[in-house]
């Protein structure tokens, strides 16, 4: 994918994910969303990156909504789509193949659409035991290789379990928190923008 030419408008990066994305706890001007738009902005890039984040949202809610979230993208829809789901999955102790399914059905809906994607992994709480968080966490990377997508490995690196980066409830990041993920998942961006 390239930036679009000089009058095209922005590049449209849909955020779908939950919580994470949506901006529990945080004005929207902290959310993730709006954190990574003003990022790329000021660093050149010619984009708009649209909140489809819903709070307790699963793999299984995302797949159930991405049709309409598409859809409801200005301009035809979105030309990159940041997929950020598991986490509740994850909290749930749901069947971790069952998530690969959800998550896999979500891809290749984008892949048909010929729509870049980056993938944010997730990781299994650990007190869901040893198997579980190996069958879980390994979810993301089989998706990334089977589709051929590009993979953040774990959307909350550098924030969680950090308490000064989160809210009270130990798993929301503040505005702190939101900045570094940013800061650290926007060099991915920047290379599926700039892809040819």
């Amino acid at each position: 994918m390239t930036q679009p030419a000089l009058g095209e408008g922005p590049v449209r990066i849909l955020a779908l994910g939950d919580s994470l994305t949506a901006g529990l706890g945080l004005s929207r001007p902290d959310s993730f969303p709006a954190r990574l738009q003003q990022a790329l902005t000021e660093r050149g890039h010619s984009v708009r990156v649209i909140n489809a984040g819903l709070s307790g949202d699963t793999s299984a809610g995302g797949l159930a909504r991405i049709d309409w979230a598409l859809s409801a993208v200005a301009g035809g829809g979105p030309d990159m789509v940041i997929v950020e789901l598991g986490a509740n999955d994850g909290l749930r102790g749901l069947d971790p193949e069952a998530s690969f399914n959800n998550l896999d059905a979500i891809l290749e809906k984008l892949k048909d659409k010929g729509i870049a994607v980056l993938l944010a992994g997730m990781r299994a709480p650990p007190n869901l035991g040893r198997e579980y968080g190996r069958d879980f966490n390994g979810i993301y990377p089989r998706l990334a290789a089977k589709h051929g997508v590009a993979l953040y490995p774990f959307f909350l690196d550098g924030v969680a379990a950090v308490r000064s980066l989160n809210q009270d409830d130990g798993i929301h990041p503040n505005a702190e928190g939101v900045d570094i993920i940013v800061n650290r998942m926007r060099p991915y961006i920047e290379r599926l923008l700039t892809k040819k």
